[in-house]
């Protein structure tokens, strides 16, 4: 009778082995696309911070450099000009309110998404 419960329990014990291969697999994915959400949406807010602090600093748009923030910016920052009075004027100092609305909201959404991406992960760090 002794050696029966040994064998069930060896047996119960070594089954599952393959399949915490499977869930190490799909863990990974999880974490590789949350690092690329995560990666994504930081860009997405640097390039939004750059902005703001340029337009704060009233950079001029014949530079180069902040001419390529601006006008890569613009598409993230357009949505949010609606909430306040914006006047698109370049080269004067301004308090962009509308762009720290929408690196606020992108970091929100960013979080959220990343965690809808990684919502069946079993690490235990969750």
């Amino acid at each position: 009778m002794a050696e029966t419960y040994r064998e069930i329990k060896e047996t119960t014990v070594e089954q599952p082995a393959a399949e915490p291969t499977k869930l190490a697999r799909q863990e990974h994915r999880m974490t590789v696309a949350e690092r690329i959400i995560y990666l994504i949406g930081g860009i997405i807010i640097a390039l939004l911070a750059i902005r703001f602090i340029l337009m704060l600093l009233g950079a001029n748009r014949d530079s180069g450099f902040a001419d390529f923030i601006y006008t890569v910016s613009h598409p993230f920052a357009a949505p949010f000009f609606g909430l306040f009075s914006y006047d698109e004027t370049f080269g004067q100092s301004r308090f962009e309110v509308g762009t720290l609305v929408a690196i606020l909201v992108y970091a929100i959404l960013m979080v959220i998404v990343a965690r809808l991406v990684t919502i069946g992960s079993h690490r235990a760090d969750r």
